[in-house]
C-alpha cells in the first residue's frame, strides 16, 4: 500500500509541476517546469551522495576502524544479497543514522557516533537493517527526485511572483498568463510541493521499518531502538539541513518532532509520529 502511496504521490509532484508551469507560461513553460526539473534529478542522481556526506562530516571507515558497525552492515547485506555499502561515521553526539546513494551498488550508510553509543547490538542491527531496506527499495533516490520536483515547483511559483510584479507570464500565443492563475500558484504551488513531498517521505519510512523488521526476523530490537533515539535527540538535537531532515531515521530537528494529536504536526513532519512506527513494530503488522 506504501509502494501505492508512494507511486501516486510522485505522479502528483509531477502533475503539480507541469501545471505551475503552464499557469506560468503556457506551453513553454510546461516544457520548461519539465525541462528545469530533468537537470536537476540529473545532478540529484549522481551527486546527492557525496553532497549530504560532506554536508555531515562524515568519514569512511573500515572494518579495522569501527568493526561491529562495519560487520553488522557486511552481514545485513550478504543476507539480503546486495552488495556491500560503504560506511561512515558522522562525529556528532546526536544519536541518528542514513543511507544515501543512487542504487544498493552505489550505497552508503552513514552513523552517528552518538547512536554507536546509546544503541545495544541488535537495536544497532534493527537500524542499519532500516536503512539497508532504504537502499534495496532505492527510497533514497526517490526521496532525491520529490525533493528536486518540490525545489522545481518552488522556484517556478517564486518566477512567477517576479512574473506577477513586472506585468505577469506570456502564453504559447504570446497573451498575458492569467493574473488569477499567477496568484494561485504563488499562494498554493510551494506549499503543495512541500505536503507532497513530505508525504513521500513518512510512506517511505513505514516501508522501511517493516523491511528492516522483516531482515533480522523482528521488531522489537527496532522499537526499542526508536524510543532511545527519540528521546536522546530530543535532548542532543542535531545541527542538520531541514532539506536533508527526512534522510535521518529520526527527526534530527529542535522543536520538530512529532505529535499524535496535531494534524499540523502529522502534515509538515518528515517523519511519521514515532509512537505509530512503534505500534506498528510491536502488533507486528511488518510480518503481513
Amino acid at each position: 500500500m506504501n509502494n501505492v502511496k508512494t507511486f501516486v504521490l510522485l505522479v502528483a509532484l509531477s502533475a503539480l509541476l507541469v501545471w505551475v508551469g503552464a499557469a506560468f507560461g503556457g506551453r513553454q513553460g510546461a516544457t520548461l517546469a519539465l525541462v528545469v526539473a530533468g537537470a536537476m534529478n540529473i545532478g540529484a542522481y549522481w551527486f546527492s551522495d557525496r553532497m549530504i556526506l560532506a554536508r555531515y562530516g562524515a568519514k569512511p571507515v573500515t572494518e579495522a576502524e569501527a568493526p561491529e558497525l562495519y560487520g553488522i552492515a557486511a552481514e545485513l547485506a550478504q543476507r539480503d544479497g546486495m552488495p556491500m555499502p560503504r560506511v561512515y561515521v558522522i562525529p556528532s553526539e546526536s544519536p541518528n543514522a542514513f543511507a544515501t546513494g543512487r542504487s544498493p551498488s552505489h550505497a552508503a550508510i552513514a552513523a552517528t557516533a552518538g547512536i554507536l553509543r546509546i544503541l545495544d547490538r541488535d537495536e544497532l542491527r534493527a537500524v542499519l537493517a532500516h536503512e539497508l531496506s532504504h537502499v534495496k527499495h532505492r527510497d533514497t533516490l526517490i526521496s532525491s527526485v520529490a525533493a528536486t520536483l518540490a525545489g522545481a515547483i518552488t522556484w517556478l511559483a517564486s518566477m512567477a511572483r517576479w512574473g506577477m510584479l513586472f506585468g505577469g507570464g506570456r502564453d504559447s500565443n504570446d497573451r498575458g498568463t492569467n493574473p488569477l492563475a499567477l496568484l494561485v500558484v504563488t499562494i498554493f504551488a510551494g506549499l503543495g510541493a512541500t505536503l507532497i513531498q513530505l508525504a513521500v517521505s513518512r510512506s517511505r519510512e513505514y516501508e522501511a521499518d517493516a523491511g528492516g523488521a522483516r531482515l533480522v526476523g523482528d521488531g522489537e530490537a527496532l522499537a526499542r531502538a526508536l524510543e532511545k533515539l527519540d528521546a536522546a535527540s530530543r535532548a542532543v538535537p542535531m545541527d542538520a539541513s531541514p532539506a536533508t531532515a527526512h534522510l535521518f531515521i529520526v527527526n534530527p530537528l529542535a522543536g520538530a518532532r512529532d505529535s499524535a494529536a496535531s494534524v499540523l504536526a502529522r502534515m509538515f513532519g518528515t517523519h511519521p509520529p514515532t509512537a505509530e512506527r512503534i505500534a506498528r513494530l510491536r502488533d507486528r503488522s511488518w510480518a503481513r
